[in-house]
């Protein structure tokens, strides 16, 4: 699996990423790091607790990263989640995560599946 590839696989678009950090080493750095950022866990927490203020944070760095890896797919439904929450949350917010969580799980396991590929 090249990276370009695994771009496809979540949704990505790896040409813009590519053209603006302009390394495919450098993207490639930053995308394994994704698998390594304790956002989510925050998210999903914070939300089972009821901590609307703390889910936005987590949710709004999620949305962040993911404008800045252009992970298209996973901002679009992180980005969705972020401004409900910004606005205090409503009735919406259970089924916004569960689109995050899909995407995000789609996100990760592209990740792994290029991380793990036999060299």
């Amino acid at each position: 699996m090249t990276l370009e590839s695994c771009y496809a696989a979540m949704g990505a678009d790896y040409q813009d990423v590519l053209s603006r950090l302009r390394s495919e080493r450098l993207v490639q750095r930053f995308v394994l790091k994704f698998l390594d950022d304790k956002s989510f866990e925050l998210l999903r927490s914070s939300l089972a607790q009821g901590n609307t203020e703390e889910a936005f944070r987590a949710a709004h760095t999620i949305k962040g990263m993911c404008q800045n890896l252009s992970f298209t797919q996973l901002e679009r439904s992180s980005t969705a989640l972020t401004e409900d929450l910004r606005a205090g949350g409503s009735d919406r917010v259970e089924g916004l995560f569960a689109q995050v969580q899909a995407d995000y799980a789609r996100t990760v396991e592209a990740i792994t599946a290029y991380r793990d590929q036999p060299e």
